[in-house]
C-alpha cells in the first residue's frame, strides 16, 4: 500500500514539475506552447476566411471551450489523471507479475524505420479511437458523458477539446493494452500528438476545408460538421462520421455521410438548448441526471 501512495505523491510532484517547466521554459518540444500556437493559427484562419460568415468571431461558448482546452489537456492531469494512471499501470503490472508476465511487448518494432513506427501508431491508435467513439454514441451511459462535446452549437477550433474528463479515462484505458503490446507508450511520438491536435482543431474550425482526394483518408471540417448535426438521418440514429483524425474508417465501414456541405445545419442534439451552460454543471451533469 505504501508503494502506491508513493506513486500517487510522485505523480503529483512529477506532473507539477512538468507543467511548470512547460510554462516557464518554452521549447520546440513543448505541448503547452504548441497548443497555444496551433490555436492562435487556426483562430486567425477563422477570422480571415470564415466558412459561416454570419457566425460571430467570438462564437457562442468560445471562452468556455478555451477553458476546456487547458483543463482537459493539462489541469485534469494535475488534479487527478497523472497520479491515477501511474497507479493503474503499476497495479496492472503487479497483476501480470502474479502469472510471471514481466513484458507485455508482443511485437518488436524498434528496428523499423521511424516513419513505419509513426504510421503504425497513427493507424492503430486512430482505429481504436474510432471504435471507442462509436461506443460513446451507442452505449447510453457513455453517451451522457459524450453529450458535453455535442453540446457545441457553433463550430470553432476550441470545440475540439470541449469534452468530459471521463472520455480521457475511457479512451486511454482502451488504448493502453494494444499500444503497450507493440512497445508504444501513450506519450510516444511528440510529432504525432501535434499532428492529431492540428487535425482536430481544423475539424472543428469555422473553415471550409476538404483536402481534395485526401478527404478519403483525413477527417475534415465538412465531414465532421455532419457528425455534430442536430438532426441525424433516420436510419442512423446513433450518429455518422466517427473519424477522429482519419476518415478512412468511416468510408471502409459504411458510416460516412456527407449529403452536402452542411454549412447551415443546426448543431447539437434534441433539446440541446436545455443542456447545462457552465463548466461545473456540464461535468457533473451525467451523475446528477442519473441520480434524478
Amino acid at each position: 500500500m505504501e508503494k502506491y501512495f508513493k506513486i500517487i505523491i510522485d505523480g503529483y510532484y512529477g506532473y507539477w514539475d512538468y507543467l511548470t517547466s512547460e510554462i516557464l521554459y518554452p521549447s520546440w518540444h513543448n505541448y503547452f506552447y504548441w497548443l497555444i500556437g496551433l490555436s492562435v493559427f487556426v483562430f486567425a484562419l477563422e477570422v480571415i476566411v470564415p466558412w459561416r460568415k454570419s457566425q460571430p468571431i467570438f462564437r457562442k461558448d468560445f471562452w468556455l471551450d478555451v477553458f476546456y482546452m487547458f483543463f482537459n489537456f493539462f489541469l485534469f492531469s494535475l488534479i487527478l489523471y497523472n497520479a491515477l494512471s501511474n497507479v493503474f499501470v503499476e497495479l496492472f503490472n503487479d497483476f501480470l507479475g502474479i502469472f510471471g508476465i514481466t513484458n507485455l511487448v508482443a511485437l518488436e518494432i524498434n528496428s523499423w524505420p521511424i516513419w513505419g513506427q509513426f504510421l503504425l501508431m497513427l493507424v492503430l491508435a486512430d482505429f481504436i479511437q474510432w471504435n471507442v467513439h462509436r461506443m460513446l454514441h451507442r452505449v447510453p451511459w457513455l453517451w451522457e458523458f459524450h453529450k458535453v462535446h455535442h453540446s457545441v452549437e457553433q463550430m470553432g477550433f476550441a470545440a475540439h477539446l470541449r469534452y468530459h474528463w471521463m472520455e480521457t479515462i475511457v479512451y486511454k484505458s482502451v488504448q493502453y493494452l494494444p499500444l503497450a503490446m507493440i512497445g508504444f507508450g501513450l506519450d510516444d511520438f511528440f510529432i504525432l500528438h501535434i499532428f492529431t491536435i492540428a487535425i482536430g482543431h481544423l475539424n472543428h474550425a469555422n473553415l471550409k476545408i476538404t483536402y481534395g482526394p485526401f478527404k478519403y483518408i483525413l477527417n475534415n471540417p465538412i465531414m465532421h460538421t455532419w457528425h455534430h448535426v442536430k438532426h441525424l438521418p433516420s436510419d442512423r440514429p446513433h450518429g455518422v462520421n466517427y473519424g477522429i483524425t482519419l476518415s478512412l474508417w468511416d468510408y471502409l465501414f459504411g458510416t460516412a455521410y456527407i449529403p452536402h456541405d452542411g454549412e447551415n445545419e443546426a448543431l447539437g442534439f434534441d433539446k440541446v438548448e436545455e443542456f447545462p451552460q457552465t463548466f461545473w454543471s456540464q461535468i457533473t451533469y451525467p451523475w446528477l441526471k442519473k441520480k434524478a
